[in-house]
């Protein structure tokens, strides 16, 4: 198979500048990235992609058993990794991507540079055993499913306000919904499950590379114990807190996303 064509995969920026991989979140794809790029490409090689079952990706790839849980797109990823022939890449995840990015650079951290988490969640639903708080409760989460499974589209257009925040700024809202519903719905219900039921709080631990961790000061999706947990799992790691309101500070604050990426990825990809 042609991995390129499989993810949409596109290359831009400066060619001999250290590799910034930025991997889109439910629901999106590669475009969502669009105010971010133009920051990156003087100093930086530029990679993007969609996930199977998202934006341009070829749909003829996509499989209920490969991607019903995270492993299979993260897989993807350095299998991108290997077909471009990456040296370490400083790799940028928003939200479920976050998790791809953890399992990949536990698996192979010599093709990483350093890992971006923007707004991670590793659990989403809360734990009160532990006092883990994910922000939802099982039963919120169920319901979520149920409801995304039984009508799809008018779910989309009323979590996706939701998601994006910023409800004086309706058009980022419209933005989201329309991703949504460009998503086929046999396949986002299967990406939602994975994202959604995903516990990946005890990959954490096995990150060995330079981790940044970036949440927004309100996001009703990843509250901000959640990235103090992430933060707090992975040795070493950094977290700041963005000056953006919302799950989606690429296209709410999209110059402080970019600066955070910029200066990062100037750091550890050298």
């Amino acid at each position: 198979m042609d991995i390129r064509a499989r993810n949409h995969v596109t290359v831009t920026g400066r060619a001999d500048g250290p590799v910034v991989m930025l991997a889109h979140g439910f629901g999106c794809d590669q475009n969502m990235w669009r105010l971010v790029v133009p920051v990156l490409e003087p100093d930086f090689w530029v990679v993007l992609f969609d996930h199977v079952g998202a934006g341009r990706s070829d749909p003829s790839a996509w499989s209920e058993e490969r991607y019903a849980g995270l492993d299979g797109h993260a897989e993807d990823v350095l299998e991108i990794c290997r077909e471009l022939d990456l040296g370490p890449v400083v790799f940028v995840g928003h939200s479920v991507s976050a998790m791809m990015g953890v399992l990949a650079a536990s698996r192979e951290p010599e093709r990483f540079a350093g890992l971006l988490l923007l707004t991670p969640s590793p659990c989403y639903v809360d734990d009160p055993a532990t006092g883990y708080r994910g922000g939802f409760s099982a039963d919120d989460i169920d319901e979520l499913l149920k409801s995304l499974e039984s009508n799809y589209l008018g779910w989309s257009a009323t979590m996706a306000p939701v998601i994006m925040g910023n409800p004086e700024r309706p058009e980022l809202g419209e933005e989201l919904t329309n991703s949504f519903c460009r998503t086929d719905p046999r396949m986002a219900r299967v990406f939602a499950r994975a994202t959604f039921l995903s516990d990946n709080r005890g990959d954490l631990a096995a990150v060995t590379v330079p981790t940044l961790v970036a949440q927004c000061a309100n996001d009703a999706i990843a509250p901000r114990e959640v990235g103090a947990f992430v933060h707090a799992r992975i040795a070493g790691s950094e977290l700041v807190t963005l000056p953006a309101t919302g799950h989606c500070p690429q296209l709410s604050a999209p110059g402080a996303t970019a600066d955070v990426i910029a200066s990062f990825a100037a750091e550890v990809g050298r």
